[in-house]
């Protein structure tokens, strides 16, 4: 760990899934800060394989083909990719560019997604995703198991025809809460990153008195409104909203006046 940066000393829990969890620790530890990755969502595959069998089968029919999130990535292009080539009719979308460096990983280029904010509001905002553009059509959404529905509504309000396809399931920790509780009663845990409500969630839940107190007083560091608003729900005040994906949160991380 540098001994030098904006984050020198400062332990920072990174909560992202292991999967997506490297990169943001990366910075941090460039930054001169102590990650910890303490996933709060643990990701499989879903219980039920035939509705991904399904769309892989008839993957040429659909005009446009939606991924949520990297892990809907890892979990779909595999089958795809097993089966054939990406049909060359069918547009690729994603919510945010960490989904679109995935797809690329995979050879899937020709991604659009938005380039600001990364949410179903936004990429439903693209002209690819218009009325007159998706009337009439075939549309696959790759995801986890629950979710928003507001993406694939509005798509049927402008006249596809929608099929959202459950290829992973999102659960609970299974690990326990001991690092963060030692942290925490050690002195040494200065901040937490949350890009996922449902994790919160998890986290909030299974924390006893002692851990909440902890957790009230930690600063939470949120890439979207929407987790923010989230947290307050939950009790939570400590909240600092900074801008999308791991480069908001990063930058928020340097920009906060921590406590000398």
């Amino acid at each position: 760990m540098s001994a030098s940066g904006p984050l020198a000393g400062r332990t920072i829990v990174v909560t992202r899934p292991q999967a997506q969890a490297a990169p943001l620790a990366e910075a941090i530890a460039a930054a001169g800060g102590n990650p910890l990755i303490f996933p709060l969502l643990e990701i499989a595959p879903a219980s039920d394989p035939q509705p991904l069998a399904d769309a892989v089968n008839r993957l040429a029919d659909y005009a446009l083909a939606v991924f949520i999130s990297p892990n809907a990535v890892d979990h779909a292009l595999p089958a795809i990719i097993e089966r054939g080539s990406w049909p060359t009719t069918l547009l690729p979308a994603a919510v945010g560019q960490g989904t679109v460096r995935a797809l690329a990983a995979h050879g899937v280029t020709g991604c659009i997604a938005p380039t600001e904010r990364f949410d179903s509001e936004a990429l439903l905002e693209l002209a690819a995703l218009a009325d007159e553009r998706v009337a009439g059509r075939r549309v696959a959404i790759f995801r986890g198991d629950g979710g928003r529905e507001l993406l694939a509504d509005t798509l049927r309000e402008r006249g596809a025809t929608v099929d959202c396809v459950t290829c992973y399931r999102r659960s609970g920790p299974s690990a326990g809460l001991a690092p963060l509780l030692s942290a925490w009663r050690e002195g040494r845990l200065d901040a937490l990153t949350v890009s996922s409500s449902e994790g919160l969630r998890y986290l909030v839940d299974r924390l006893d008195d002692e851990g909440r107190a902890f957790l009230q007083a930690t600063p939470l560091f949120v890439p979207h409104f929407r987790i923010a608003e989230n947290a307050r729900a939950l009790g939570l005040s400590n909240i600092i909203l900074t801008a999308a994906a791991d480069a908001g949160i990063l930058a928020g991380l340097g920009a906060y006046n921590w406590p000398k």
